[in-house]
């Protein structure tokens, strides 16, 4: 389960914890996320979204 990255503000959605407080439940891909899910950050659509690798910080 990889983590994505927001180019806008940096927020890591990381799939072990979701992003209960928008409805999505832990475990939950990012390529599962609906395609009207925003970054809770903010508000970027997914398309702002890279792959995050633990090396690039």
């Amino acid at each position: 389960m990889g983590k994505w990255q927001c180019t806008i503000c940096g927020y890591i959605y990381d799939p072990e914890y979701g992003d209960p407080d928008n409805g999505i439940e832990p475990g939950t891909l990012f390529e599962q996320l609906p395609d009207d899910w925003v970054c809770p950050e903010c508000g970027a659509e997914k398309e702002q979204f890279e792959p995050y690798t633990e090396e690039d910080y």
